[in-house]
């Protein structure tokens, strides 16, 4: 994957680690007003996840890059995302997509030890269009 600039966001924490991978998933709009994205079409997300946190864990990790990429790789990758539970009463929109990544990585960071924070999801759809999805103050320092 080519080295890409993303927005930052400030967080009070002393470790940010950056995770970059990509997933092939199909999707529609079920909406009129969605225009062509009403037809089931799909693309290649490219996703980068930035986690923070002050502490590490046994291995010296706030997380482990792999474990990040297969927690959602393995859920969207080469699949329909209206079809998925995780979508199910939702359009899976970019932003809705983003927010979903956020909610399953941060659910995972949440039983950790060392309580890393997802602070921010970068979500590209294609070469000209992304979603950032960050949580917002009470929901990134609780828990």
């Amino acid at each position: 994957m080519l080295q890409q600039i993303y927005p930052s966001t400030d967080h009070p924490f002393q470790f940010e680690l950056n995770k970059d991978f990509n997933f092939s998933a199909a999707h529609f709009i079920p909406s009129e007003d969605a225009g062509k994205c009403m037809r089931t079409h799909g693309h290649t997300y490219f996703v980068n996840l930035t986690i923070a946190g002050d502490e590490l864990d046994h291995n010296g990790f706030l997380v482990n890059f792999s474990y990040l990429k297969k927690l959602i790789h393995d859920q969207f990758d080469h699949d329909l995302l209206n079809q998925l539970p995780a979508f199910e009463g939702q359009s899976p929109s970019t932003e809705v997509v983003a927010h979903k990544i956020y909610s399953i990585v941060q659910e995972e960071l949440n039983t950790r030890d060392n309580h890393p924070q997802c602070v921010q999801v970068y979500l590209r759809e294609t070469p000209t269009s992304y979603v950032v999805f960050r949580p917002k103050e009470c929901q990134q320092h609780n828990g």
